[in-house]
């Protein structure tokens, strides 16, 4: 007698993922997929860089397999309006900066759920300076360090690689060390703080949140924004932004590509005409990147 054989739903699926497995092993990947394939990176995930208002501010590295040899490092800040966001759900932006080759510090900070401007500037001040302070550890390349971000990550890396330490926002991990970038990405970041706050026409809510009732908003949001501290003396910046963005005004871009231009700064603004606030096409990205990428060799950070 011939016997049934009976299969569970789970069995089904089983046998349909190793049947793929099989044609796709018979297939040659393509060249990301390789890519992919054979990427090795150290992955120390959240280190504490900072205690402030009993908050652990943490950071993850990823370290290329290189020991000994000091890389180029991006330092990533993950947006949000400084109201929400998380390092672990950016993380697919570092995938370009990993194919280069570089080490990542991903970081996260203080949100105004928890503490309000200027704590968000004041950590990721402290996380330059923890990753200077640990460069001999993790071979960071103190003299390629690029610090990046998007929207309100963009900001906090242009405050990050711009503020004075004049300005008086480190005091949380007060240090000697000199805090100094070697070239700022800034993706569709906040120049002007106060150009947000409910007494503007361009008011948006996260960043009404982000100062809440501060009996001194103005002069906070003075205090933390970036255009407030163009000098001759800055790394280069590159700018990305889309000039139909909704969320972050393409004048913020504007405002502060003139100002650097006429401080003598050497900058870059790469406009994606039409783009919103980030979402863009397969091939604007394509675009930006290749801009970045090109920016960065420019300036003897990249091969």
């Amino acid at each position: 007698m011939q016997r049934k054989q009976s299969f569970s739903a789970g069995g089904i699926l089983g046998l349909m993922v190793l049947l793929t497995l099989t044609a796709l092993a018979q297939e040659p990947l393509s060249d990301t997929a390789a890519w992919a394939a054979t990427l090795r990176y150290r992955v120390v995930p959240n280190i504490t860089y900072l205690v402030a208002n009993n908050y652990e501010a943490k950071l993850d590295v990823y370290q290329p397999p290189n020991p000994g040899t000091a890389t180029p490092t991006v330092v990533f800040i993950h947006g949000g309006g400084w109201v929400g966001g998380t390092k672990e759900s950016a993380v697919l932006n570092i995938l370009p900066y990993l194919e280069m080759g570089w080490a990542v510090v991903n970081v996260e900070y203080r949100l105004a759920k928890v503490s309000l401007a200027p704590a968000a500037v004041e950590d990721c001040r402290c996380a330059l300076r923890w990753v200077m302070r640990n460069a001999k550890e993790y071979n960071f390349d103190v003299n390629k360090l690029v610090v990046t971000g998007h929207s309100a990550g963009g900001h906090l890396a242009l405050t990050t690689g711009m503020l004075p330490a004049a300005a008086g926002l480190e005091r949380q991990c007060y240090g000697t060390e000199e805090l100094k970038v070697a070239a700022i990405v800034n993706w569709y970041g906040i120049t002007d703080v106060n150009d947000l706050l409910d007494d503007s026409p361009n008011v948006k809510s996260y960043a009404v949140q982000w100062l809440g009732s501060l009996p001194n908003r103005a002069e906070v949001a003075k205090r933390v924004s970036p255009l407030q501290y163009v000098r001759k003396d800055l790394p280069p910046i590159l700018t990305i932004h889309g000039d139909a963005d909704p969320t972050v005004p393409y004048s913020h871009a504007t405002r502060l590509h003139d100002a650097l231009n006429k401080a003598g700064v050497t900058n870059q603004l790469l406009t994606i005409p039409g783009g919103k606030h980030g979402g863009f096409t397969k091939d604007e990205y394509l675009k930006a990147y290749a801009t970045i990428r090109a920016f960065l060799k420019k300036h003897g950070l990249a091969k």
